[in-house]
């Protein structure tokens, strides 16, 4: 896992966690999000909660502590990310393609660490 282009996916997947965790709450970029939280109605607690752990995982990734950990806690982040933008938001899709897909080159970098999952 210390490839140069693991490092810079590495990092590259952290930093777009931090921005997207840190813009869902304090809102400087306008984000199709928005219209997911109105949709919602009076449940507004589960985009902080998903900005919290973005930020986690980011912080995490950046900082190379328990990587394979926060890789695996991504998974379904980064799946409904994906399928948000698939039903809702099609024109947006590209930054959630990039983060599953940064997502499935680090988890299939760190393969080694999860075969104990599957004995």
């Amino acid at each position: 896992m210390n490839s140069k282009f693991t490092q810079i996916t590495r990092i590259l997947l952290g930093v777009l966690l931090l921005l997207s965790g840190l813009n869902k709450l304090f809102k400087f970029i306008p984000t199709p999000a928005d219209d997911l939280l109105q949709s919602f109605g009076q449940v507004d607690y589960i985009l902080p909660i998903v900005a919290v752990v973005e930020i986690i995982i980011a912080v995490l990734l950046i900082t190379k502590k328990w990587v394979a950990f926060a890789l695996i806690v991504l998974v379904p982040v980064s799946l409904n990310i994906l399928l948000f933008h698939i039903y809702l938001n099609i024109e947006g899709i590209a930054p959630a393609i990039v983060v599953a897909a940064l997502n499935g080159i680090l988890l299939y970098k760190q393969r080694r660490q999860y075969a104990p999952l599957f004995e």
